[in-house]
Parts: structure tokens; C-alpha cells; sequence
């Protein structure tokens, strides 16, 4: 096979791949529709459980109450059928990859899923109950606290990213050991700047209570250290030896 037939090949794999998760998405998205208001009012649950008896929330643009639920909808589709996507990117890098590689990336693609999940269920279910409490609390008396469904959306969102995102630093860690670009013992050493790292990300991300910032920063601090362990029971990929 000449090299133009192989990338023509590969491009028809990988153009099947898409579209197999692109189907994926759409009848998961497809099946939730019908249920969109609802998955809105658990999404902003935690916010009205902290709200005062006789609030609620507002809409301040025409479509909004129409297409918020929609956004929530497709993003509930896109996290049950990301399984199945991360299985059509699998199954188009898999043949190209060695099979030392195969045995690292495919539990790092597993873990990196399952820590991103549990990062938007420590933000909804641990720190967004702490938050808007502590928002709705500040308040000062005689405002109303009337939050845009919009604007919810888009500081929950961020959340989820935030703690989403947070939640990678073991596979961070283990990645960087296993390729030899630092080791553990430097990973120790440096623990100090990684703790003031934390608690500044955590003043960056969170809304302005001391509260909320340690429930960013200590979990990114602890698995920090949860990486340094798993890192500790993988070998280093020795460098290939020069001629």
C-alpha cells in the first residue's frame, strides 16, 4: 500500500469514527430531550435548596427558558455517551500504538474518565451546597437573590471544568514520572510550592469565601500527594541507549 492509499485509509477510519460518536451523541441527546426541564431542575438543585423561602429563579432573555435546558441536555448527552467516544478514539489509535504503550495509555484514558466524573460530583454534590450557601447568606437584607438560569449554567459549567480538571493531577503525575521527565523525589521536594500553587488556583476558581478555596485547594493538594504514591509503583522508562 503506497503511502497516499494508507492516509486515504486513515482518514476513512477516522471519518467513521467520528461519526459513530457523533450518532452516539445525538440519539443519547435524542432520549434525554423529552426530560431537559428536568435535568435543569436537578442541575440547579443546590442552588434552590439555599435559596430564601419564596425565591427563585429568572430568565431574562426571550429564548432562554427554551434553549438553557436544551444546553443541559446535550451536556448530560455528551457525559453518557463519552465512554462509547473515548472507546471510537481508542479504537483509531490502538493499531499505531506498541503494546508497552497500549498496556499505559488505555487504564490512563479509564482513570482520567472516572476522576474528571468524580471532580463534577465532589463540585455538586460537597462544594456548590458550601457556595451557595455562603452566597445566598451574604446577601444584604432586603435584596432578592433572582440568579439568570443562563448565567447559573455558564458558573456551573465553570465549576465542573474547574474540579473536572482539578481531579487529573494524579494521571498529570504519573504521566510525567513514567516518561522520565521528573522523578519522584523531585515531585517531593517541590510538595511545598505545589500546596501555595494549590491555594492560589483555588483563590482564581472559586468565589471569594475561604471556604470554597480550601475545598478547591486541599483536594488538589491531596491528590497531588495520590499521584506521588501511584507514581512510586511505576518504573521508569529507561532512555534509549546511543549507539
Amino acid at each position: 500500500m503506497t503511502t497516499s492509499e494508507s492516509l486515504i485509509a486513515h482518514l476513512i477510519e477516522l471519518r467513521s469514527r467520528i461519526l459513530n460518536a457523533v450518532v452516539a451523541l445525538l440519539l443519547v441527546f435524542i432520549c434525554l430531550f423529552p426530560w431537559a426541564s428536568d435535568l435543569y431542575t436537578l442541575l440547579a438543585q443546590p442552588l434552590l435548596a439555599k435559596l430564601p423561602k419564596g425565591g427563585q429563579m429568572i430568565a431574562t432573555d426571550v429564548t432562554t427558558p427554551f434553549f438553557v435546558p436544551l444546553k443541559v441536555a446535550m451536556m448530560a448527552a455528551f457525559l453518557i455517551a463519552l465512554p462509547y467516544i473515548l472507546y471510537q478514539g481508542w479504537r483509531f489509535v490502538a493499531p499505531g500504538l506498541y503494546a508497552h504503550e497500549k498496556r499505559l495509555v488505555l487504564p490512563l484514558i479509564v482513570a482520567s474518565t472516572l476522576l474528571f466524573f468524580c471532580g463534577m460530583a465532589f463540585a455538586y454534590f460537597v462544594v456548590f451546597p458550601v457556595v451557595f450557601g455562603f452566597i445566598t447568606a451574604s446577601a444584604p437584607q432586603g435584596v432578592a437573590v433572582m440568579t439568570d438560569i443562563d448565567k447559573y449554567l455558564s458558573f456551573v459549567l465553570g465549576m465542573f471544568m474547574a474540579f473536572g480538571v482539578t481531579f487529573q493531577v494524579p494521571v498529570a503525575v504519573v504521566v510525567l514520572v513514567r516518561m522520565g521527565m521528573v522523578s519522584v523525589e523531585k515531585l517531593r521536594e517541590i510538595r511545598s510550592y505545589v500546596i501555595v500553587g494549590a491555594f492560589i488556583i483555588g483563590a482564581i476558581f472559586t468565589p471569594p469565601d475561604v471556604v470554597s478555596q480550601f475545598m478547591l485547594a486541599v483536594p488538589l493538594w491531596l491528590l497531588y500527594e495520590a499521584g506521588i504514591v501511584v507514581a512510586g509503583c511505576f518504573k521508569v522508562a529507561a532512555p534509549p541507549s546511543a549507539d
